[in-house]
């Protein structure tokens, strides 16, 4: 910016080049702000089938957002999209990065769960005028987490916030259900209570890729808002499917979720039976969080922001039983 003893330019060619130079710095700084689009990374993991890896990053962390996978599979007919992050931004992000793939339309937008990171994008996709498609309990789910996420996330989402942009789903998921892009199946699963009470996933019969939502976690810890005991009968049920590509809600793409699988399933028993062991022993809720499943600390990541609401809530629950 010039100011008053600021000499002035010797001919209009060169005002014009300063003025054009201060425009591009004010236009930087408000890219900096987060003014400008965002660009998502996408990775193709078979044909088709494109994933974007969330940050291994806590909920209160900037950038917390953008820390969920999601993605979007493309039939011949039109577009599923799975999970729309935790932000207008980020849905919109998933949008554009769509549209530079297939100009086909998206015809659904498949939520995996309740949770904020899964599903403040969907606002995004309301002018393609999709099916938001979701288990049968997630309506509820989000009715009740309505004022929360207005109350915790309104900077997420377009401002001024409302609840008209925390958008549900408007087809439910009873226990299964089929869904045809145009010579490309997919088949969604509704689950028993496990991490959340509203956990789907998304088998595409075409590449044998499962998106299993926040039931796998790859590398962060995982989160529990549902059963301990439902989540590993789960598991065990996720251990036996054959797929050759496995999308985790949060952490890398694997070929083979065996072994994500053991880790989580060593962790939730550790928490079990960590909390039945303070119980007997008369130990409150602030000793169980201070020991139980200690071992498993250095398996994980983003222990401290989620290990002793794991634990709160396996104790409450057990104390009772």
């Amino acid at each position: 910016m010039l100011d008053r003893a600021t000499p002035l330019p010797a001919s209009v060619a060169e005002f014009r080049r300063i003025r054009l130079r201060a425009l591009l710095l004010l236009g930087l700084t408000w890219a900096s702000a987060g003014g400008a689009e965002t660009a998502l990374t996408i990775r193709e993991v078979a044909p088709g089938v494109f994933v974007h890896l969330g940050q291994q990053l806590a909920l209160d962390a900037p950038g917390h957002d953008d820390i969920a996978n999601i993605g979007f599979i493309v039939g011949t007919r039109c577009v599923a999209v799975i999970d729309t992050g935790g932000s207008v931004r980020i849905g919109r992000a998933l949008r554009a990065a769509i549209r530079q793939r297939t100009r086909l339309p998206v015809c659904y937008v498949v939520n995996t769960h309740v949770h904020v990171d899964h599903v403040l994008g969907n606002a995004a996709f309301v002018q393609d005028h999709p099916s938001f498609i979701g288990h049968r309990a997630l309506a509820a789910a989000m009715a009740r987490s309505r004022d929360f996420f207005l109350q915790h996330y309104a900077a997420d989402l377009d401002q001024p916030p409302s609840a008209a942009q925390i958008i549900a789903p408007d087809r439910t998921v009873e226990q299964s259900l089929e869904l045809d892009l145009g010579e490309r199946p997919l088949s969604l699963r509704a689950w028993p209570t496990a991490h959340t009470d509203c956990d789907l996933t998304v088998f595409d019969d075409r590449s044998g890729t499962l998106w299993t939502g926040d039931l796998l976690f790859r590398e962060r810890l995982p989160a529990l808002d549902g059963s301990a005991s439902g989540w590993l009968a789960v598991i065990d049920e996720l251990a036996r499917l054959q797929v050759r590509h496995a999308v985790p809600g949060h952490g890398p793409v694997t070929e083979d979720p065996g072994p994500a699988l053991q880790a989580e399933r060593a962790y939730l028993r550790a928490l079990i039976e960590g909390v039945h062991d303070e119980l007997a022993q008369g130990g409150s809720m602030q000793d169980a969080i201070a020991h139980v499943a200690a071992a498993e600390k250095l398996k994980w990541l983003l222990w401290d922001s989620t290990h002793a609401h794991n634990v709160a809530r396996v104790y409450e629950q057990m104390e009772w039983e």
